[in-house]
């Protein structure tokens, strides 16, 4: 009897060993057939069993299995593949498309999802779709390519300011630009800029290095990030290396620009004619002052003393002077390739880039490394870095004389030289010390380029290290410790040819330093659970930023000569200050997401953040959010309807928050405070210690759709945004010792619709492909608590009304008996009639609506085309809706009335004689006859643009290979090469820099046109 259970426990035993001998553990990669590509998020499992795993980002897998086992790989667009198990322990595996399904990999907070499964909305550009753009930066690459994500140069300068906008503006006083996160990093994309005018500190991101863009638009998708997500969230993941054979591109372009367009003004002629008229005008008006020769003698002086302009020998064109034909050069190279162990991506970029106006040039010197290592089975680490350097030459404000496109104003009579001096107009001789009636109208720009310069350099470093470990199988934690070191000195020098604008005899130098050092950490917990109908994932943990800044300023006047030009030589040091300043923000966060029989799609998140900003009693908040999709084509009842290939019903609400205020808006501060002599301080601001986040609760509604097996998808989304909490300053007792604080007050609304359409319109040999996407945004202001806030002329928050509304006189023409400018005067009579009668008092109207600034709708089409190796893409972007007022219309549209400005051609319509119908007022001498704001000014700002052409041709792959080469592309590229539009200024693309805000905008004051850039490139690959 023992001998026989010795035996069976002999067999038990050899059979424990023979099975534990046949059960191990296969690895592997999971790539594209075509592209070669490793695949994220590709679910693995054994047949028959609940045992499965997922690829990482990289397409790696893991997964214990036994010779004889099923294993079955299953993505979304990619055909399923089963593949029976021998005895290898390495199984490499590819994919083929499925044309049939929806298939995109989207990067989302703190992780990847397949598109399919998002219950979110998310818009994603590809980094191959903007790449080689001729443009600084980014944002003006994905414009128009996004829905529902407005972008908007303030003007044509290189390097300047960019408003974004995801879904409209969320806040009145705090930030509304989005947040901005690469490789998992937050960073610093406020302006550094000593001025008023903005800068772009994303200008110094080479965005060839860039894989993909993914706009984080609702609050599903967006809440991960809390009290940083209001105004959305633009995700930017880099390129990574492949394991396979290194591979070399090298890709270079040379392009032109010029102005977009011109604004006609008054020739020499015209000019004299015009004032001529509006002096005897004046004097009819006015005979008690001799309009008429103070008129002659203004006109000699504007001509330098010199009567040629009588004989039309001189009759300058002022925007010849400053807009020019720009340059770009850049040459990309990169490097990527690896093994199964390591893979690198290595880049490097030099661009230089030429302004449409003179003195304007901006240049990036880019370098990145992107490694990751597999150390074991288990541990993954890498680093991506990325070094660069800007250096942009920049003009001065758009509200300054001494900007380039202000040259305008100045007198078609006064030549560019003054033939007494051989100077340039406007610039005293030292050695001859002509007075001061050789002097232009205004000051002229020129002097400022000739002799002078403002260049602004940065260096900046963006990088992270992370570890990725596979604690127990389905569970990772991830650590990144990164950081973005922003390095930046403006300086500036003005010579002695300058001091009619500087005021300084003898030169005026300046020199502004930043330092801005953003540390960041994240760690989390990613589970992903697959079993044969139900997959779990879940993602948790906390994030850490600390940003400090640290600023100095010096200037000095009085050097010895114009060949010192740095503060060293300054005679006397006139200025000179330095600041400190910091915020930390500490997160926690939680995601889930649960997929049953992949058809049921349910995700919640949450994020705790306590930020430095707020009052220690409302530190903390919490940001919550919830999601569902239904893919409705997964239900039997859905079978027999052929040509619906997908349909996928998703809803989401959450709330999420802003915090882009200033870092110590709620305390008390006191600040330096000096008397005779003796030192001391005093109170700068009141404390708040209830004031806390702005709040934006989001509802989504979105239907996506696949027709025709997969030739026809698109979106439609419909949302609501509802901000609470706005962050005000707000008017105070004056016996506190202050006039406003900074406190929690008001509501806004936003709310439209997104459609996006994609189509496949032929296949084969020859293709062609259709991207379609539009938007429409309502933007309401709610609540003020009875306040109306406004700065500049015009723009004005009023409850009832969107943001930054135009509120003043409605403008009614010219009087046709006197040629009087006419107002309405919308008065509201006692029975509650509008008054509609028309007076030429000023005073008497009274302000009204007169328009909105922010486009109704926004969009951009894309066709590509290609056959045989060519390829064609056209894309168009277009604004709708919006109004443009034109801040220089007062001096530059005047009627004659503010000065001897240089006149657009429009004026030559003014009033002459009773009985003329004209929208132009009689032209009068220094009265001022229709200059004030007033809808006169105010114009269509509707345009669509040719944004993007380009056409290239793909050598053959039997010609490249007999040159040791894999790719050899040639091609040619046109940005804003049209522009359809009924602006009469120069560019309908415009937001003033000077006075951006989330209020002023839609003001055009003299701000530079976007450029039209034609170029040609070669694209190598080894």
């Amino acid at each position: 009897m023992i001998k026989c259970l010795l035996y069976a426990l002999s067999l038990c035993l050899l059979s424990i060993q023979v099975s534990y001998a046949q059960t191990r553990t296969i690895s592997g990669k999971v790539s594209d057939l075509e592209s070669g590509q490793g695949l994220p998020g590709v679910s693995i499992f054994i047949e028959g069993t609940t045992t499965g795993t997922i690829t990482d980002v990289d397409g790696n897998y893991s997964i214990t299995a036994a010779t004889g086992n099923v294993l079955v790989y299953q993505s979304v667009g990619y055909i399923a593949q089963k593949i029976t198990l021998g005895t290898e322990s390495t199984l490499n595996v590819t994919l083929t498309t499925d044309t049939q399904q929806l298939n995109e990999v989207i990067v989302i907070g703190y992780g990847i999802q397949e598109k399919r499964s998002l219950t979110g909305n998310i818009a994603k550009v590809s980094g191959a779709t903007i790449e080689n753009t001729a443009v600084p930066t980014f944002e003006q690459a994905i414009q128009g390519r996004a829905a529902g994500v407005f972008v908007e140069s303030q003007n044509g300068k290189l390097g300047q300011g960019i408003k974004i906008r995801v879904r409209g503006a969320s806040s009145l006083s705090a930030g509304s630009e989005p947040l901005y996160v690469v490789d998992g990093i937050p960073i610093t994309s406020q302006s550094q800029s000593s001025t008023s005018a903005n800068t772009n500190p994303l200008a110094d991101i080479n965005f060839n290095d860039i894989e993909s863009i993914e706009v984080l638009k609702d609050a599903s998708a967006a809440s991960i990030y809390g009290s940083r997500a209001s105004n959305g969230v633009v995700l930017i993941t880099t390129k990574k290396g492949k394991a396979g054979k290194t591979k070399l591109n090298i890709n270079y372009f040379k392009g032109f620009s010029k102005e977009t367009d011109r604004r006609e003004f008054m020739n020499a002629e015209q000019y004299a004619t015009y004032f001529r008229e509006a002096a005897e005008n004046a004097f009819a008006l006015d005979p008690s002052f001799d309009y008429v020769s103070f008129n002659e003698g203004r006109l000699q002086r504007y001509g330098a003393g010199d009567p040629d302009w009588e004989s039309n020998n001189v009759d300058t064109d002022w925007q010849d002077e400053v807009f020019r034909t720009g340059e770009v050069d850049q040459i990309d190279v990169n490097a990527s390739g690896g093994n199964d162990k390591t893979r690198f991506y290595i880049a490097g970029q030099y661009m230089d880039q030429e302004g449409i106006l003179i003195g304007n040039r901006f240049q990036r010197l880019s370098g990145r490394i992107n490694l990751d290592h597999t150390i074991n089975k288990r541990l993954t680490v890498g680093m991506n870095l990325s070094l660069s350097r800007t250096e942009n030459d920049r003009l001065s404000n758009d509200n300054a004389f001494s900007t380039p496109i202000q040259i305008v104003a100045l007198s078609p009579t006064t030549p560019v030289i003054d033939p007494r001096t051989g100077l340039l107009s406007g610039q005293l001789d030292n050695n001859t010390g002509l007075p001061n009636t050789n002097y232009p109208v205004y000051y002229n720009p020129l002097l400022g380029l000739e002799n002078g310069f403002y260049k602004a350099v940065v260096f900046r470093n963006i990088g992270n290290l992370f570890a990725s470990f596979n604690i127990i199988k389905d569970l990772v934690f991830r650590s990144e410790i990164g950081v973005d070191i922003l390095s930046q000195t403006e300086e500036a020098y003005y010579g002695s040819a300058t001091s009619r604008n500087t005021g300084t005899p003898n030169g005026f130098g300046s020199n502004y330093y930043t330092l801005v050092t953003n540390y960041n950490t994240n760690n989390f917990l990613t589970y992903t659970k697959i079993l044969e109908k139900h997959t779990i994932e879940a993602t948790g943990g906390m994030s850490y930023q600390q940003s400090n800044t640290d600023l100095n300023t010096v200037e000095g006047q009085n050097f010895v000569s114009d060949s010192y030009k740095t503060l060293f030589s300054a005679a006397q040091i006139t200025a000179g200050t330095s600041r400190k300043t910091a915020f930390s923000f500490l997160s926690y966060f939680l995601r889930a997401n649960y997929r049953f029989n992949e058809k049921y799609l349910i995700s919640l998140s949450g994020r705790i953040d306590a930020s430095s900003r707020f009052g220690k009693d409302n530190r903390y908040g919490f940001f919550p959010a919830a999601s569902a999709g239904w893919v409705i084509t997964e239900e039997r009842f859905m079978e027999n309807i052929k040509f619906l290939s997908f349909l996928k019903l998703r809803l989401s609400y959450g709330l999420t928050g802003n915090a882009e205020i200033d870092n110590f808006a709620s305390r008390g501060l006191f600040g330096s405070s000096g008397y005779v002599g003796v030192p001391g301080q005093a109170p700068t601001q009141i404390e708040n210690q209830n004031l806390k986040w702005e709040t934006t609760a989001q509802t989504d509604i979105g239907l996506e759709f696949g027709l025709f097996n997969g030739r026809l998808t698109g979106e439609l989304d419909y949302y609501i945004k509802k901000t609470s909490d706005l962050l005000l300053n707000v008017n105070i007792p004056g016996t506190t010792g202050f006039r406003t604080a900074i406190a929690n007050v008001g509501k806004l609304e936003n709310k439209g619709v997104e459609i996006v359409l994609n189509s496949q319109n032929f296949v084969g040999e020859f293709t062609w492909s259709t991207s379609l996407n539009l938007a429409h945004n309502k933007n309401e202001v709610t609540d003020l608590d009875g306040q109306q806030l406004g700065d500049n002329d015009l723009n004005r928050a009023i409850e009832g009304q969107p943001i930054g509304v135009f509120f003043g006189r409605e403008f009614a023409g010219a009087d046709p008996d006197n040629g009087d400018a006419l107002y309405v005067r919308n008065i509201t009579n006692a029975d509650g009639s509008i008054d509609k009668s028309l007076t030429n008092d000023y005073n008497e109207a009274q302000n009204v609506v007169l328009g909105n600034p922010n486009p109704n709708w926004i969009g951009g089409i894309t066709n590509t085309f290609s056959y045989k190796g060519f390829d064609l893409s056209i894309f168009f972007q277009g604004v709708f809706g919006n109004d443009i007022y034109n801040g220089g219309g007062q001096y530059m549209s005047a009627s004659g009335s503010n000065g001897y400005d240089n006149q657009t051609l429009d004026q030559l319509r003014a009033w002459q004689n009773p009985g003329d119908i004209t929208d132009v007022p009689e032209a009068r001498l220094f009265f001022a006859n229709g200059t004030n704001p007033s809808s006169r000014y105010l114009s269509k700002g509707s345009y669509v643009r040719l944004k993007t052409l380009t056409f290239g041709y793909n050598f053959p792959q039997s010609i490249v290979s007999k040159i040791k080469m894999e790719k050899l592309r040639i091609y040619f590229s046109a940005q804003n090469l049209l522009t359809f539009t009924d602006y009469e200024g120069w560019d309908p693309e415009v937001n003033a820099d000077y006075q951006a805000t989330n209020i002023n905008q839609g003001v055009d004051f003299y701000s530079a046109p976007q450029a039209k850039t034609i170029s040609f490139g070669v694209n190598l690959g080894f």
